[in-house]
């Protein structure tokens, strides 16, 4: 007995070449996310996910002073202003209780003596300057260039540090400077004494909120505090003075200092220079930006994502199978949120979503592809023994087929066509016509037995075996062969007026008649043959004695045998005792019966 292929799909090998197409979908997509269209989408959903409820301080660190369009008509100057009138303003906030001064304006360049001088009798240890570091790429390579204040302001005591920001490939701000001398971490430290820890890996900022996020005043309204701020408004407050201007300003006027950062994606709106800042200085002080991810952690988490498309396609039913997908997709973007939100650890979901989803398409090909050729394999191998409907539910389900050889209890027709010797004498000389005859005798009387359940064993000549009960189960299998015997018995009258129709007109055949033996007992049933060849069959006693009660047909002069066990099987039809036969190989004599027919 030989397996027949199609149980090779419920084998090993099917979760081997799982297991081989999720492990081609994990490199392809490790290697893809190693591109700039990949890292772009994980920017995108940093951007998105550091935004939904993010961790804020409890109060903002900083107040910002904004060089802005109401400060320009009140001053009524264009920028750059007098350098007297930033003194004016660092002595305005030292009175009204400022604890540091920050200016993201870089004063590199020398204007007007009285004024530089004005500037520079303004600085003290409680101001701190922006300074600038600029990479110029040339064809014979890189020049850093950096830009610091004019010497005579540091030397009056202010402070400086490096306020440059560097933008992603896509131009959004998400990283953390690191620099050692950077302009908020030097800021933290004249302003509050705490020494900033350098930051020798790549962090991202975690952004509080769209523009706006921090209180802010305006550059006239710091001149003249008395008048436009509450009482002790400014009092112990860290200050950055910078621009924040609406309008598309000159260069000169600084209005090219604003951002897009993670909060742009949701507002469609700019973060001037000054608020990125705070939001770097509020990140360092309360430890809140993100550590990025190493490679080999990423590529780890789509390894996991892309093995977890095994399990999601395991049901068979489609709508079970999306829902599942849509969960594990939500699961691994959930857990990039809350690797984010409780442990400041950043694994972008972009790339094993993209592994589970195309693992799971990857599987699901296959699965097609394999019920394609399932399904030829089951039309192939019992096509010719059972009705179309019955081969389609074997390739729905091959659950339902139990292939192996196996004892079960059957129920077995022999039918055989009495009269066909004179039949083939007439028509000698026309094997075509005579193959067309057999034809026509046998397709009716198999058309029968399919339509009533019964699996076509093989044909032999004239005489036609069937069985009922296998490969599909059929707990009225007795009832079934008999309620096929009597319509085959009743096609006869249609089948010889066929074959007399068919004959020479000169040939004189008498009509012919079918004897039909059927039993019921327990048998061998699978796929009998060789290697190379096999057909789905059965061995036992109970075909023995079915092939006798047929042959006893003509002997007893009745159309139909049945045995004592189908006879059992069936008490809702009406039965009458012909015999007691005697079967080769056995003492006693078996019992026979036929079934009366009404008309």
């Amino acid at each position: 007995m030989v397996e027949p292929r199609i149980t090779a799909m419920l084998s090993p090998h099917r979760r081997l070449s799982g297991l081989l197409l999720v492990a081609v979908v994990a490199l392809l997509v490790g290697l893809f996310s190693l591109t700039t269209f990949m890292r772009d989408l994980d920017g995108r959903s940093f951007d998105y996910l550091s935004t939904t409820a993010p961790v804020v301080p409890e109060q903002p660190g900083i107040t910002l002073i904004a060089i802005d369009e109401p400060s320009m008509d009140a001053i009524g100057q264009q920028w750059p202003w007098p350098r007297s009138q930033h003194a004016e303003l660092i002595r305005q906030l030292r009175e009204a209780g400022t604890k540091a001064i920050a200016f993201d304006v870089l004063f590199a360049e020398p204007s007007d003596d009285v004024e530089d001088q004005a500037l520079v009798d303004a600085m003290g240890q409680d101001i701190i300057l922006a300074a600038d570091e600029t990479i110029i790429e040339r064809p014979y390579g890189s020049t850093l260039v950096r830009t610091q204040p004019m010497p005579k302001l540091i030397a009056a005591g202010a402070q400086t540090g490096i306020a440059s920001l560097s933008m992603d490939g896509d131009g959004v701000l998400r990283n953390m400077p690191l620099y050692r001398d950077g302009f908020m971490a030097n800021l933290i430290e004249m302003a509050t004494g705490k020494t900033v820890p350098e930051n020798r890996t790549p962090r991202r900022i975690q952004h509080f909120g769209p523009a706006g996020s921090y209180p802010t005043i305006s550059y006239y309204q710091a001149l003249d505090p008395d008048t436009y701020l509450p009482p002790d408004y400014l009092k112990d407050q860290i200050v950055i003075v910078g621009f924040a201007l609406q309008t598309n300003a000159d260069v000169a006027a600084g209005g090219i200092d604003a951002f897009e950062t993670a909060y742009t994606l949701r507002s469609r709106q700019l973060t001037p220079g000054i608020e990125v800042q705070a939001t770097i200085f509020d990140n360092m002080l309360a430890g809140l930006s993100i550590a990025q991810t190493p490679r080999w952690l990423s590529l780890l988490f789509v390894v996991i994502a892309a093995a977890l498309a095994l399990a999601v396609s395991r049901p068979r039913a489609p709508v079970r199978k999306a829902l599942l997908l849509a969960l594990s997709l939500l699961g691994l973007i959930g857990t990039s949120w809350l690797l984010l939100q409780f442990g400041r650890f950043w694994i972008s979901p972009v790339a094993p979503s993209l592994a589970l989803v195309l693992g799971v398409a990857a599987i699901a090909t296959r699965d097609f592809a394999g019920e394609q050729k399932r399904g030829r394999e089951v039309q192939n191998a019992f096509g010719q023994y059972l009705a179309p409907e019955m081969v389609q539910k074997i390739a729905d389900d091959p659950g339902l087929l139990n292939l192996g050889g196996v004892n079960r209890e059957l129920t077995i027709l022999f039918s055989d066509i009495r009269g066909f010797t004179s039949i083939s004498e007439a028509m000698q000389d026309d094997p075509q016509g005579l193959t067309r005859m057999i034809n026509a005798i046998l397709t009716p009387l198999s058309n029968i037995i399919l339509r009533h359940g019964g699996t076509i064993d093989k044909y032999m000549g004239d005489c036609v075996m069937a069985f009922w009960n296998a490969p599909l189960d059929d707990p009225d299998h007795a009832l079934h062969a008999l309620e096929a015997a009597r319509e085959m018995l009743a096609e006869m009258e249609n089948i010889n007026r066929k074959v007399q129709a068919m004959l020479p007109e000169e040939a004189d055949v008498p009509l012919i008649r079918m004897g039909i033996g059927i039993n019921t007992g327990t048998c061998v049933v699978g796929n009998m043959g060789s290697d190379r060849r096999f057909d789905y069959s059965v061995l036992g006693d109970a075909v023995n004695l079915a092939s006798r009660l047929e042959g006893q047909c003509d002997e007893q002069g009745v159309d139909i045998l049945i045995g004592q066990a189908t006879v059992s099987a069936a008490p809702s039809l009406t039965f009458r005792k012909v015999a007691d036969i005697q079967v080769k190989g056995r003492s006693a004599t078996e019992p026979s019966y036929t079934l009366c027919i009404e008309t």
